[in-house]
């Protein structure tokens, strides 16, 4: 994959210091000329707290996924919501990705305007009045191969109304959602039900595009009781594959969509011999944080990845530990040091997320330069706009020097963020992405 490019066309923003990261008081810059100013994290010059994406990082574990896609031949629609961003988005279609996935129709929205063509909805969106304003947007790209989950008939029904006696809309695909502990269908009965509905709506707007499910939503604290789960929901979606093959025919062009950034081996390993043979059907996972990876949730899930020894690429067990590396830093000032072995941190619940783990002191710099590990040091408390951090005993930590901390689960936590900023291997600002949160 060729290096991150740093705009899609049109994006020409303007930034300034009501951003994160932007030097308080410097005029104001184009977002296409913040890589080129030469600031560190750690120099004193940027607002603190930002976040960061180490731009080489992000590169190779795009490169090693789209490897492994390929190796076992299936598809990626990697999921949009994580960054959201349309930079980053455009950079995994470049490696190879088939299509973009967003989880609802606001997120459809931006990347749509951002160009993209082939999405795929991965979530319910409600009832009629979210049916028309699904409609109200379609209605400006006739030219989207746009496919959405749907587990109920009542889906079905709000969308054939809305698509009903128009020209101006792209065919929608629907995908028949399977379900545990989320949306879905729980059983092979109720999702016989919406596919009914489909084929009985089914006309030259509206098509059956396939299946899909999520086995994330399965997992529990419970190791066993987690790949009980998935493999359950796994037999079913290959159960329902048969009995749409069977309603549609063996020529029908069909998607079969799952997979997240944790248990994606599981989904390979369980559809693919059950849709062996069928040149017509196309297995497309939809993993998003997998190429950001993380110090903390996503962590362990591939440390379990690989003591299932679920990552191969060319018949050989790969370590996804070792593979996938933490693209994501975050950055902020020592503000206080009020007793011995306590530091605290000009970043909180506002600027980091905390729902599958406390943020991981890494580094430690001062005037502008690395000083040292920070190896030992934990944060175990976080206010609104504080980080409590627990040096491990005594350190030489002072206030003023910059903490660099690892984050767990990037989803929960980009989002709290206007720009993303690239780092290159010398930790300087290469690059500005902009999100698009709402």
């Amino acid at each position: 994959m060729s290096d991150i490019s740093l705009l899609h066309a049109g994006e020409t923003a303007t930034i300034d210091d009501r951003i994160r990261g932007f030097p308080a008081g410097h005029a104001p810059l184009p977002l296409a000329e913040i890589g080129s100013q030469g600031w560190k994290p750690y120099d004193g010059r940027m607002s603190l707290p930002l976040i960061s994406l180490d731009r080489a990082a992000f590169t190779a574990n795009a490169d090693l996924m789209m490897r492994y896609v390929r190796d076992h031949g299936v598809e990626i629609a990697p999921h949009a919501k994580t960054p959201m961003s349309t930079t980053l988005a455009g950079a995994l279609l470049r490696a190879g990705a088939w299509g973009v996935t967003v989880a609802d129709i606001r997120q459809a929205a931006v990347m749509l305007a951002a160009g993209f063509r082939r999405l795929i909805l991965a979530n319910e969106i409600g009832g009629p009045a979210a049916a028309r304003r699904l409609a109200s947007l379609l209605s400006a790209y006739p030219d989207a191969e746009f496919h959405i989950f749907a587990d109920s008939p009542e889906l079905i029904a709000a969308l054939a109304d809305a698509w009903t006696g128009r020209d101006d809309l792209p065919v929608i695909g629907i995908l028949v959602e399977l379900g545990a502990a989320r949306g879905g269908a729980r059983s092979l009965d109720q999702a016989v039900a919406v596919l009914d509905a489909v084929l009985a709506v089914k006309n030259a707007a509206i098509r059956l595009s396939g299946i899909a499910a999520y086995e994330g939503a399965a997992a529990t604290a419970d190791p066993d009781e987690t790949m009980t789960r998935i493999a359950g929901l796994m037999a079913l979606t290959a159960d329902f594959y048969r009995t749409v093959r069977a309603r549609v025919g063996g020529d029908a062009p069909l998607i079969v969509t799952a997979g997240g950034s944790v248990f994606f081996d599981l989904v390979i390993g369980a559809l693919q011999p059950a849709l062996a043979g069928d040149p017509h059907v196309r297995l497309v996972l939809r993993s998003g944080a997998i190429f950001f990876h993380d110090h903390g949730v996503y962590e362990r899930g591939l440390a379990s990845l690989d003591a299932r020894s679920g990552f191969t690429i060319g018949g050989d067990i790969v370590s996804a530990s070792e593979g996938f590396r933490p693209a994501l830093r975050l950055w902020a000032e020592v503000l206080s040091r009020p007793e011995p072995g306590l530091a605290i941190c000009g970043m909180g619940l506002r600027d980091v997320a905390m729902d599958q783990g406390l943020p991981r002191p890494l580094a430690l710099y001062r005037d502008g330069k690395s000083l040292r590990s920070l190896s030992g040091a934990a944060v175990i408390k976080l206010n609104d706009q504080h980080a409590i951090v627990s040096l491990g005993g005594e350190m030489d930590v002072a206030v003023g020097d910059v903490v660099e901390f690892g984050i767990s689960h990037p989803c929960t936590c980009l989002d709290r963020y206007a720009l993303i900023y690239g780092l290159d291997e010398a930790q300087t600002v290469t690059a500005a992405y902009a999100t698009s949160f709402g």
